[in-house]
């Protein structure tokens, strides 16, 4: 499987994982100060889902967006795994956590083998 395929494959999953995993958030949502910063979030990475859907169109096109994909994928998973090791965040964070890193080193795979 060259490059592109793989680039392909691996946004549209990414994506319909994203918008499984993020919609329900919504629902999740807690009830206090920090509710337009949580909104927030889950809506900026719904839209995020996307872009990955878009690049997964055309890799080729779009390889300069898989970087800032790498990106968006650190920003959650880095704070999270740190607050897990502290013992403020739970293993199912964590675990979210680690699929996110898992994710973001196959965006990086994937655009290393489409340039």
């Amino acid at each position: 499987m060259d490059g592109e395929a793989i680039a392909r494959r691996m946004f549209r999953w990414a994506a319909i994982y994203g918008v499984i995993v993020l919609t329900p958030m919504y629902l999740l949502a807690p009830s206090d100060e920090h509710l337009p910063a949580y909104l927030g979030f889950v809506g900026c990475a719904l839209v995020f889902q996307w872009v990955f859907w878009v690049i997964g169109g055309d890799p080729v096109r779009y390889r300069a967006l898989m970087l800032p994909s790498v990106a968006e994928k650190g920003v959650f998973a880095i704070p999270a795994l740190v607050l897990f090791a502290m013992g403020r965040a739970d293993p199912v964070t964590a675990f979210f956590a680690m699929v996110d890193i898992l994710l973001g080193i196959g965006f990086l795979i994937a655009w290393r083998r489409t340039g």
